[in-house]
């Protein structure tokens, strides 16, 4: 960098010092052009861990030679997880096939809900799933999904009862690297990697967008601090990764806290706009605008763009712009948001679905009768009257269109 910022120059000052350092970075302020600002004041082996490929592709072209840039699945699959090629990529399958597989028989009843074979075939999968994004060693009860109309302790704890003996069968499963019942996926080496507490061969670590990171990438990040200095980048405003494991790992960390916080990303008053919803969510780092940056604040009639919080909310938004006539894509999510349509749909029209959300609801009516009574239903009330007010023919379908 010809001309770095104050903040980025005294990133680099920690940086020379050796010590940990944990970079809260606003939108637009540089981050992996400070990392690699930071990389070229040494000549030290470093390993950037990305948050997926095509960040690690690209920042091996802006990163020094004695730099490795790979994600955490990378290195996970140099070490342990080629050993197990021979089951990646394997058919999927429904999931009641592997239940089916490892002894999942007989319904059973909790409370005043039945679980089909099925329902915790998906459980138990899911349950696995939980497991490998989080840091732990063994199997535990939280890793059990909280389904919905089990959510009280009790009955979630008579789940776990039920479903921990298949899941701690599954990962047994996993464990072989040549054939076995489930489907073997990259989580799982991961999972299998970070368990064997690996030493990563390097001087320091950078790790990106730290505010998402799962707790089992955590666990090894920090487990290096003993042989090299740890850097962790990102912004705890933008984490969104939370319903997959991820959190934000910045807050907690034991290094020197530091600020990017110049944005060349839009002007002032954009800044001063996005402070006041910053301060509001209580974010830790207020964003500073370019001057030469022209920016125009305003509100729209008609915007381009909608975010959306859950699915629920997007097939209200799209259900709104649809009856006012405008064309309407769904950019990302929108797969999502059809599979949760099409279990609504299935539920109106007298079948049962395995969608997570709604598995334990034998009917339409019943699932409205949740929403409107249960405090842990009312997020399903928008869907449930969207369906009831519009019918179920009136969701989005497959073929929908979306946004690449």
């Amino acid at each position: 960098m010809l001309h770095p910022t104050d903040e980025q120059a005294a990133a680099a000052d920690a940086f020379r010092t050796g010590d940990h350092l944990v970079l809260q970075a606003g939108a637009g302020t540089g981050k992996t052009t400070t990392l690699a600002l930071l990389a070229t004041t040494t000549g030290r082996r470093g390993r950037y861990i990305a948050f997926n490929k095509a960040i690690a592709t690209d920042a091996a072209t802006r990163f020094p030679p004695t730099v490795q840039c790979k994600t955490a699945h990378a290195l996970a699959y140099a070490a342990i997880g080629h050993r197990y090629q021979a089951r990646l990529g394997s058919p999927r399958q429904p999931g009641w096939k592997t239940g089916q597989a490892l002894g999942i028989n007989q319904p059973a009843r909790i409370g005043t809900r039945d679980l089909s074979p099925k329902t915790l075939s998906y459980t138990t999968l899911r349950t696995v799933t939980r497991y490998c994004h989080s840091a732990d060693p063994t199997l535990n009860r939280h890793h059990v999904p909280r389904l919905r109309g089990l959510e009280a302790d009790d009955l979630h704890t008579q789940l776990a009862d039920l479903v921990l003996p298949y899941a701690a069968k599954a990962w047994a499963d996993l464990q072989h690297p040549e054939t076995g019942v489930a489907r073997f996926d990259h989580d799982h080496y991961l999972k299998i990697w970070a368990l064997s507490e690996p030493k990563i061969p390097a001087d320091y670590l950078l790790l990106d967008e730290a505010q998402d990171t799962n707790p089992v990438v955590e666990q090894v990040f920090t487990a290096q601090r003993a042989h090299a200095q740890l850097v962790m980048v990102g912004d705890s405003a933008q984490a969104i990764y939370g319903w997959r494991g991820a959190r934000d790992v910045m807050t907690g960390f034991n290094g020197t806290a530091l600020t990017l916080s110049q944005s060349f990303r839009f002007g002032p008053r954009l800044a001063a706009e996005a402070n006041r919803w910053l301060a509001i969510a209580r974010a830790p780092i207020r964003l500073d605008g370019t001057d030469t940056i022209p920016t125009e604040l305003g509100t729209l009639d008609h915007p381009d763009a909608v975010l959306c919080r859950t699915n629920v909310g997007a097939i209200a938004e799209v259900m709104k712009h649809l009856a006012t006539g405008h064309r309407v894509a769904l950019a990302g999510g929108g797969e999502a948001l059809r599979v949760l349509a099409a279990a609504a749909r299935d539920l109106t029209e007298g079948r049962r679905t395995w969608h997570p959300e709604l598995v334990l609801f034998p009917t339409w009516g019943e699932l409205r009768e949740y929403a409107e009574h249960d405090p842990a239903g009312h997020d399903l009330m928008p869907l449930v009257d969207l369906v009831d007010k519009h019918g179920p023919d009136a969701l989005p379908r497959r073929d929908q269109p979306t946004c690449p």
